[in-house]
């Protein structure tokens, strides 16, 4: 086994910090452009796809390595990254932070359990176990009760969580990750100009929603993704995995934070239920696979 220089460690957990703050600010930011109706949900998608898919040709156009990718993304990556954010926008209309970026993040690595699950990969006990706790912290979340999420919100985050999940998927096997991610952008502003038609009179925006949704593409989405490109390579598949799973709890506080939001009894228990059964899958298949590696690959 290579022992990592201590300067590379440091990196990899500077940049990975960061790209789970950036992703954490995503769903604050869009929170409080939405829950204080500083501009409508398809104007904030909009404009965030177009500011992250400025930035991201921007970071291209000044690394001329990059500029010269031979791939340039597809239409179906594009159409997941377009769906995840247009569901994410409107779900944020009446989910808090933390209940959203939950379900955001649960649903997105349950898409990816399942459709390797479908792909032929078979899940051993402690794998079925997770998914057992996982599903039952969703049912706890959206029982019926005072502080249960709205289930028009439940169920748009749900569908942004399998968008990106999809679009995870189609992008890991990217020799280009980030001109892909790039161009996928570009090819979401197309769809985007729909629900703004489709919204028509009922579109309303103020400086102040202008400047989160900016925020969000540009620096949020744009920045750190590029950040977390940069993270992945001193990371493994399930590190990265499990790491992800700290961004519904920093969301949370970050909800706490600037929109004055609070965290309910219930989204702790079913925080802890879903995370802790995801956590069961990820570290069940690492588990699983070392213990089924040829002696010589050890």
């Amino acid at each position: 086994m290579t022992i990592k220089p201590v300067s590379d460690l440091v990196r990899t957990g500077v940049l990975t910090g960061l790209a789970l703050i950036a992703f954490a600010a995503n769903t604050v930011l869009c929170r409080m452009a939405l829950a204080d109706n500083n501009i409508d949900a398809a104007s904030f998608t909009a404009v965030r796809l177009f500011s992250g898919a400025a930035i991201l040709l921007l970071i291209i156009r000044l690394n001329p390595e990059k500029a010269s990718s031979p791939t340039r993304g597809s239409w179906i990556a594009g159409s997941m990254l377009f769906l995840y954010a247009i569901t994410f926008s409107y779900a944020y209309i009446t989910l808090d932070t933390a209940t959203g970026a939950l379900i955001l993040f649960a649903s997105v690595q349950i898409t990816i359990i399942l459709l390797s699950l479908f792909s032929g990969n078979r899940l051993h006990l402690s794998e079925w176990l997770g998914l057992v706790v996982a599903f039952g912290g969703f049912v706890y979340l959206v029982l019926p009760g005072v502080t249960s999420p709205s289930l028009l919100g439940f169920v748009l985050m749900t569908v942004a969580g399998i968008g990106w999940g999809v679009y995870t998927l189609k992008g890991r096997g990217s020799r280009f990750p980030l001109t892909d991610t790039a161009y996928n952008f570009v090819r979401t502003l197309p769809l985007a100009l729909v629900p703004v038609v489709l919204t028509g009179a009922n579109l309303h925006f103020s400086a102040e929603g202008i400047v989160l949704a900016v925020l969000s593409g540009a620096l949020a989405s744009g920045v750190g993704y590029s950040i977390w490109y940069a993270a992945l390579r001193g990371l493994s598949t399930t590190q990265s995995a499990v790491v992800q799973l700290s961004v519904p709890i920093i969301a949370a506080f970050g909800g706490v934070i600037f929109v004055s939001e609070m965290i309910t009894l219930r989204l702790s228990i079913s925080a802890t239920l879903i995370l802790g059964g995801i956590l069961l899958v990820i570290l069940g298949r690492y588990y699983y696979v070392q213990r089924n590696r040829p002696p010589s690959e050890v």
